[in-house]
Order: C-alpha cells, then structure tokens, then sequence
C-alpha cells in the first residue's frame, strides 16, 4: 500500500476584515459625535465632496440622544436632490445611524 498523505486547509473567514474592506472601497463613515450641528452638517458636506468615484455610500455616525438634531439637520440638507451626489437619503442599521447613498450599488 502506498502512503497517502493529505493537507487540509483551514480558511478562516472574518466578517470585520470584510467590512473593513468593504468600507476601504465602496463605503466611507464620519463619526459626528460630539459635534454642534453645523460643524456636523459642514464635516459630512466635506466629506460628500471628497469622496471619489468608487464611493456608493457615506454612513453617518451621529448618535441616537443626543444626535437626532444632526440626523434631522443631515435628512435636511442632502434631501429633495439639494446635494446633486446624493441620490437618496437612508436610516442606518441603527436610529444613530444616517446613510448617504451616492449611487446604488
């Protein structure tokens, strides 16, 4: 009889390393804690602005006490087309959460 050897691999697969490339790619984030409501407003803009082309979707960070005046203020400024990059405006997985959707993915 002849000796057989096999190799296994393991592959171990991490969903933080996937959202972390994907967020690399496609997907950027601001955190806005913190922040007044017009530094928000102007930090997301900024961030609007400079986002490249591969960039679908800028996700919000803003908190869910004490960051619904800057989710209202955000929904304001990037609604109804004012922001012609933003195609739509998204709630996030969570109420703390906004989402800018640059074009569909």
């Amino acid at each position: 009889m002849d000796d057989m050897t096999s190799s296994v691999s393991i592959i171990t697969v991490s969903f933080a390393d996937e959202e972390e490339n994907m967020l690399s790619g496609g997907m950027e984030e601001i955190d806005v804690h913190g922040m007044t409501v017009d530094e928000a407003v102007k930090a997301v803009i900024k961030k609007v602005n400079s986002a490249s082309g591969s960039v679908y979707r800028i996700k919000v960070i803003h908190g869910y006490h004490g960051g619904t005046r800057i989710k209202e203020a955000i929904e304001d400024e990037f609604a109804y087309n004012r922001v012609p990059k933003v195609k739509r405006v998204a709630g996030g997985s969570n109420p703390g959460i906004t989402e800018l959707i640059l074009r569909e993915f």
